[in-house]
């Protein structure tokens, strides 16, 4: 790539970011136009495209399958049912739902990818907002906050933590051991915030109807199938890749896709069509868009060479790479979607490794899981940076821009700064608690103490 390519590359990255932050263009329009400038330019050529598709395949298909089964279940009655339920927990308080929402999308995250958990969920919290009398724009820019932190529980909860992961070869079992409290921690620190940052839906209180017509399942046979599905792909996401035949994450969601829609086919509920149409494609695009354009990034071969500073700067000694990696994922992933973010700085971190010898040069290759104990930190560090960082701005998560379009769709539009106001102090908070896990691991690693479960 010639020097002109590299210029044209990073200014290409910087006029699509401002074009969203500004609101001068729709993001999708202003992500596409930018892989259009690249194409046009002979910066990206076939062979891009081609590991364009293997880097972003797993994670957009978690996506989709994700999305295929929320919207599947949406057709039950159950959220409908669910909204009863939460509005009555809430008993008028909207102090009550600010953390019920916290719970309740925990518990989802838990089990499903985060967009997939705020599509699920949504409609619930619409609902209950309308019947508080509160805007519920807030409430669903806290639900994609929150689905974000507790997409760190699993390994499956957030697309770019499961890349990471999945690069090294981290199963579910030992990302629950090595990950998941400080992903606990970083959803605990939300909830003295929310005063601060909801107010007025904080200190909400209407009084709830005495008596309330009751909501009832009018197709329970169609229901109890389509959370038979929803089981499969949480026991699949359990156990997948310890079967015979590894079936990972991906493979499950669009497994649980599949069996979904048959469910939707044999029920005569609706065409599949109009199921397939529903998707959120804009987000999937707009995500597919993203990760051209950090594979351009990505082939100007600086991040390589930031490999190479990183050694002669540190050296051997990981932890300042971690924090740095920590702080710097994060602030690209409130700029960039969060997810190819995570898999260019895969990119340098591996490359820094080899530097530093402390792998061989073949872990730049695909399929290397034989990391020492004392990179691990490096790599958690990502899967914070990454996660977290994503919840400042409205493009920072994919569950974001699902929330995002939610709004629209209810006839709310949400722009940056809004976004922005509740996002950042969360993710600024969130990220010092994650540099501080990341500390605390790299000690317990170097005692030994988890030596039973490390690479």
């Amino acid at each position: 790539m010639t020097d002109i390519q590299i210029y044209l590359t990073l200014g290409v990255f910087a006029t699509v970011i401002l074009l969203i932050a500004f609101d001068v263009v729709d993001m999708v329009v202003a992500a596409l136009l930018g892989v259009c400038v690249l194409i046009m330019f002979d910066i990206l050529d076939r062979g891009d495209l081609i590991q364009i598709v293997q880097t972003a395949s797993g994670p957009l298909a978690l996506l989709f399958g994700g999305m295929v089964v929320a919207r599947v279940i949406s057709r039950t009655g159950i959220f409908e049912w669910l909204e009863d339920a939460v509005l009555h927990a809430t008993a008028g308080s909207g102090k009550r739902l600010l953390l019920l929402i916290v719970a309740l999308v925990a518990l989802v995250c838990a089990i499903l990818p985060n967009a997939t958990a705020v599509i699920l969920v949504a409609p619930i919290i619409v609902g209950v907002c309308r019947a508080l009398k509160v805007d519920f724009v807030g409430p669903l820019i806290i639900t994609a906050i929150v689905s974000n932190a507790a997409g760190m529980l699993t390994l499956v909860g957030d697309p770019a933590t499961f890349l990471v992961g999945s690069a090294i070869g981290l199963s579910f079992i030992d990302y629950l051991r090595l990950v998941s409290l400080g992903g606990l921690l970083a959803l605990l620190v939300i909830v003295p915030l929310l005063p601060r940052l909801l107010p007025e839906v904080w200190a909400a209180r209407v009084t709830l109807p005495a008596k309330r017509r009751p909501v009832t399942i009018e197709r329970p046979a169609f229901l109890a199938l389509s959370l038979s599905v929803l089981v499969i792909m949480v026991v699949l996401f359990l156990v997948g890749e310890s079967l015979p035949n590894t079936i990972i994450p991906p493979q499950v969601a669009i497994i649980a896709a599949s069996l979904a829609l048959l469910v939707v086919y044999g029920a005569r509920i609706e065409p599949v069509g109009e199921v397939i149409r529903d998707v959120d494609w804009k987000t999937i695009v707009f995500l597919g868009a993203i990760f051209t354009l950090v594979q351009a990034f990505v082939k100007t071969e600086l991040l390589q060479g930031l490999s190479i500073q990183l050694y002669d700067w540190f050296g051997g000694d990981f932890m300042p790479v971690a924090l740095l990696s920590l702080a710097g994922i994060g602030v690209l992933s409130s700029l960039l979607a969060n997810i190819p973010v995570v898999a260019a700085a895969l990119v340098m971190t591996t490359g820094y490794l080899v530097a530093a010898e402390a792998v061989p040069e073949i872990a730049l290759g695909p399929g290397f899981t034989d990391w020492p104990d004392t990179t691990l930190p490096l790599f958690i560090a990502m899967m914070f940076g990454g996660t977290l960082g994503g919840n400042a701005t409205l493009i920072g998560a994919s569950a974001n821009v699902v929330a995002v379009g939610i709004c629209a769709a209810h006839g709310k539009r949400v722009n940056f700064m809004q976004f922005l106001r509740i996002g950042l102090p969360i993710a600024a908070l969130q990220l010092f608690v994650g540099a501080l896990y990341v500390l605390a691991l790299d000690a317990i690693l170097g005692s030994g103490a988890l030596d039973s479960i490390a690479h």
